[in-house]
């Protein structure tokens, strides 16, 4: 005879399981014991949302679902935003919960919530384990559903009478690859069809081609074809940035400089593109034709049906229609005199003697190795590292713009430096994004982790600032004040410092990483860019209009 919690722990370990993050309650204590005589390590954070997020993090930088755990009630709802986090993001992760008996009531309705009902819209499944035998067979349902296509949350509530419940034992399952549907010949051959009569071709890579299984074959594709790409967002790294076939990533919908080839291309192909990114272009009556290819149809959007679709694993896919495409692309490269204008404006001024946006993400750059992971929280420099910070490895720059969460960047930072000992890690957040869980410097002290957190002040909501302004509103509400992040990060154990000259910013940056430990580097900010560049000098850049 075991305990239930046992069989669950168990079942955890079967599936791969190493970590689990989070807070654990009460009604976890079974549980909690049960992994404190397994394998798996319990990485105890400072709130449930950071757990979340670190796990998250796992499922999106290893393909396989991170686990996290909470108690009942509030600790449970504190995992909502990572749910809507990995949700929008395409993350494979399980989140673990507490409950109260459900085979008596003793404390009546104390702290009950429906977290079932409540997670369900932000899950791709959500259920109560209401029988020890049920576990084998939901646990490993639950990892098949959270790592399967399209990746993303699942929860599973343990009510603690039914973790304390002896059981029989109870045999495990084993995990089985599933193999992904491999797109049809007709949809390859109308694809095909289309590139090789295209005038001016263009791919576009997205977030789906991030996946840890997509990357060799989709620098093969590019290279084969010929046709120059550029990137979304969370599509960075894919290919190497260096490329002499990248053309930029897309930080705004419309009007920025990788926009030109955008708007001369008569046919995109889109390689992973989910549209739960903000758009990278706007598809209208007068735009190019578009091809999808992912592992799942596309979501028709206002600005973006595409003509054709190639809907299966995507691997197989590009090889196929590669093979049926390489060497017959006579317009293959008609858009690539563009590429050094386009990279050449984009890259202009990051080198002024001034704190501006450009020059952070430059002096970064530099002291980032190609395989060093960077970590964005969400504000107004995301932006502008994704315009302007060159990737050669997948991964490498992790950014959220699906939710488009302020709080993750420290959380994912942790994980990232976790899984990747050997390499630079650095977190990048605004003041207001780090505030939000700057509590989990502790846990990246406690784990003894190697972590740069480079905090960027302006003492306020800069993206929406920004926006208040180019709206013409009255600039309030916005601004705050910051403890002395210094002092704040020596209370934590880590070690602050403040950067006063620009010119001072990398060598401090470098000093970081050597020193080691947990170093906190404080910057200000000049974002009087925002105006100039996002704004005026793109609306000087008028869209190409098409002919009739």
């Amino acid at each position: 005879m075991l305990k239930a919690s046992d069989l669950f722990v168990a079942a955890l370990e079967n599936e791969g399981v190493e970590r689990i993050f989070g807070i654990p309650g009460e009604e976890n204590l079974d549980l909690v014991e049960s992994i404190r005589k397994s394998s798996i390590q319990l990485v105890l954070t400072r709130h449930e949302q950071a757990a979340a997020f670190m796990a998250a993090t796992y499922g999106r930088l290893t393909g396989k679902p991170g686990v996290c755990i909470t108690t009942l009630g509030p600790g449970a709802l504190n995992l909502a935003t990572g749910a809507g986090y990995a949700l929008l993001g395409a993350m494979p992760m399980i989140m673990i919960t507490g409950q109260k008996a459900i085979r008596s009531s003793r404390q009546a309705r104390f702290q009950i919530v429906d977290v079932i009902a409540t997670m369900r819209p932000l899950t791709k499944l959500s259920r109560q384990i209401v029988s020890p035998t049920m576990i084998p067979a939901m646990v490993r349902e639950a990892f098949r559903v959270a790592a399967e296509e399209r990746p993303g949350p699942v929860l599973l509530e343990l009510p603690e009478d039914i973790a304390a419940e002896s059981c029989e034992e109870t045999a495990l399952i084993p995990a089985h690859p599933i193999e992904l549907p491999v797109a049809s010949a007709e949809s390859i051959e109308r694809a095909a069809q289309l590139i090789m009569q295209a005038q001016a071709p263009l791919l576009m890579l997205g977030a789906a081609a991030s996946r840890p299984r997509s990357s060799s074959d989709l620098a093969t594709f590019v290279l084969r074809t010929g046709i120059p790409y550029f990137t979304t967002q969370m599509g960075k790294g894919t290919v190497p940035g260096g490329t002499a076939l990248y053309m930029g990533t897309a930080a705004l919908s419309e009007r920025d400089y990788v926009h030109e080839a955008i708007e001369r291309a008569d046919l995109i192909v889109t390689i992973g593109h989910d549209t739960v990114e903000k758009p990278p272009f706007l598809m209208g009556a007068k735009g190019p034709q578009v091809v999808h290819i992912g592992y799942e149809p596309a979501h028709v959007e206002q600005v973006y049906f595409p003509q054709a679709e190639v809907v299966g694993d995507l691997g197989p896919s590009l090889r196929q229609l590669a093979d049926r495409v390489e060497g017959h692309i006579p317009h293959a490269r008609a858009l690539l005199p563009l590429r050094e204008g386009i990279l050449s404006r984009v890259a202009a001024r990051a080198t002024e003697d001034r704190f501006t946006p450009q020059r952070l993400v430059h002096d970064v750059r530099e002291v980032m190795p190609a395989d060093g992971i960077l970590a964005l929280d969400n504000g107004m420099y995301k932006i502008w590292f994704a315009r302007n910070y060159r990737t050669q490895v997948a991964n490498t720059l992790l950014l959220d713009n699906a939710l488009a969460t302020m709080g993750a960047g420290l959380p994912s930072a942790i994980m990232a430096a976790m899984l990747y000992p050997g390499r630079r890690v650095m977190a990048v957040c605004g003041d207001g994004g780090f505030m939000m869980n700057s509590q989990e410097l502790e846990t990246a002290v406690r784990l003894k982790l190697n972590l740069v957190v480079l905090v960027i002040e302006d003492r306020a909501f800069g993206m929406i600032r920004w926006k208040q302004a180019v709206d013409a509103f009255p600039d309030y509400g916005m601004t705050f004040d910051n403890p002395d992040f210094v002092t704040y990060a020596k209370a934590y154990g880590a070690t602050g410092t403040r950067v006063e000259t620009v010119g001072a910013l990398r060598s401090t940056l470098e000093k970081a990483f050597t020193d080691g430990g947990v170093q906190l580097v404080v910057v200000p900010i000049d974002y009087s860019e925002n105006k100039r560049v996002l704004v005026d000098e793109l609306q000087q850049r008028l869209p190409i209009q098409k002919e009739d």
